[in-house]
């Protein structure tokens, strides 16, 4: 198991994630995986209760999870959001600006490469959770 990457000063949540399913069925988890194409709404009602939510990446092309991401922070979930699974270096930026605090890749990354490409746009060009104001809305009010 690679170690995970964590953007986050809290404690490291320990208890293993449920599946949608097992967690919609019981009332003391608070860990919860959502799998390619589960729909993360089902959550809204809940999100009180969850310390982590994982958010699975069968395939790097799959981008089904950012929208779970998004859906959960426009939501006010505020708790850890990990993605895991098929993550690339590359992906990890786009990833964070969409919600995603922590992630458990199924390979290695390197964090001086990671680290470069968090730093590598100055500028972004769509509106998402987090507080960065896309370029055109800079440029034109």
């Amino acid at each position: 198991m690679v170690e995970a990457i964590r953007f986050r000063d809290d404690e490291v949540h320990e208890e293993p994630a449920v599946s949608l399913d097992a967690f919609l069925d019981q009332s003391n988890a608070t860990a919860v995986r959502i799998e390619a194409g589960e729909d993360a709404r089902l959550l809204l009602p809940l999100l009180d209760r969850l310390a982590l939510i994982e958010v699975d990446f069968p395939v790097f092309g799959d981008g089904r999870g950012y929208s779970a991401a998004q859906i959960l922070r426009e939501a006010g979930y505020k708790g850890e959001l990990r993605a895991s699974g098929d993550v690339l270096v590359d992906q990890i930026a786009y990833m964070r600006r969409c919600g995603f605090d922590a992630f458990a890749p199924d390979a290695p990354i390197d964090a001086r490469v990671m680290d470069k490409a968090l730093e590598l746009y100055e500028e972004v060009y769509q509106s998402t959770t987090d507080s960065r104001a896309p370029i055109w809305k800079r440029r034109h009010g």
